[in-house]
């Protein structure tokens, strides 16, 4: 079983994220994802070719950030919005049925740490394919192959939910069992499908 991590478990508010990030800077929430999506800084970071503290470093200049390194953390990780959408419980339950849990997620360092210790649901995964760690990102061929093998199965004998189309397609390509994530019900009735629940 297969789970991709933001809005799937973690649920995100880039909005907030944004409002955070202007208090501490010179440019407005709105200005702010247009200056970073200028550049290759986050890419990057989700793939592990800079790592924390150097994109603090190049994200402080490219925003002229007024903030110390642990700040940053808090305020980056600001997108998470407390309370996972699905219940611990769920999670639980797939491990008490003799299922091994995979995350995953196009994700960093920072955003990763921050979600492990925040979401009980995390607790209960056997394994994690993480972008950062990986060196791929969703919907490259490399990061489904990465979750496959630490899944232990045949593409075809995993299931995955995410909530971008794009990944589930993605995914669907590497002949893994996919569906896109549009609710904890909508996921409950596609696991009864599969006689999982």
């Amino acid at each position: 079983m297969i789970f991709d991590l933001g809005g799937v478990i973690v649920p995100l508010d880039f909005a907030r994220g944004y409002s955070d990030i202007e208090r501490i800077c010179p440019y407005t929430a709105e200005d702010i994802p247009a200056r970073i999506g200028s550049t290759d800084l986050v890419r990057r970071f989700e793939t592990g070719e800079v790592g924390p503290v150097q994109f603090f470093d190049e994200l402080s200049e490219l925003l002229g950030l007024r903030i110390g390194y642990d700040e940053f953390r808090e305020v980056w990780s600001s997108i998470m919005v407390p309370g996972p959408l699905l219940p611990e419980s769920l999670f639980a339950g797939l491990k008490a049925r003799g299922y091994r849990l995979v995350l995953l997620s196009n994700t960093n360092a920072i955003h990763y740490e921050m979600a492990r210790d925040r979401y009980a649901p995390l607790k209960h995964f056997d394994d994690f394919a993480l972008s950062y760690e990986i060196g791929a990102m969703k919907p490259s061929p490399e990061i489904y192959a990465a979750a496959i093998d630490k899944a232990g199965c045949a593409p075809e004998e995993c299931f995955f939910t995410d909530d971008i189309e794009t990944y589930v397609a993605g995914a669907r390509r590497a002949g893994i069992d996919a569906v896109q994530f549009r609710s904890p019900e909508q996921l409950t009735e596609e696991l009864r499908a599969r006689e999982v629940l």
